[in-house]
């Protein structure tokens, strides 16, 4: 009984799958037919900024959002020689004052 059960549920999500499909793909071939400047005159020539780019008031943000240094190879080697002596280094203190 179980077995018909899931065969009914399967023919009738593939169906609407199938119907689906076809019917993007009917949408795909219009839109492709259509003309792009009517679409473009259609919409509005104004566009909305990301919430995240206004203020307070709504306004548009007109300051630096990132900022990213950059730093040359050796900098960052010397950086990384620092930090990594740093640790070792009190790794190695609290191992001695241990002993």
């Amino acid at each position: 009984m179980l077995h018909a059960l899931y065969l009914v549920a399967f023919a009738v999500l593939s169906a609407l799958a199938i119907s689906n499909l076809i019917r993007n793909i009917m949408m795909f071939g219009t839109d492709a037919r259509r003309d792009p400047r009517q679409s473009a005159n259609k919409s509005s020539n104004r566009s909305t900024p990301h919430p995240e780019m206004l203020n307070d008031k709504g306004q548009v943000l007109d300051e630096p959002l990132l900022v990213m240094k950059s730093i040359s190879l050796e900098d960052a080697r010397e950086q990384l020689d620092a930090l990594y002596d740093g640790s070792s280094n009190g790794a190695d203190s609290a191992a001695d004052e241990e002993a």
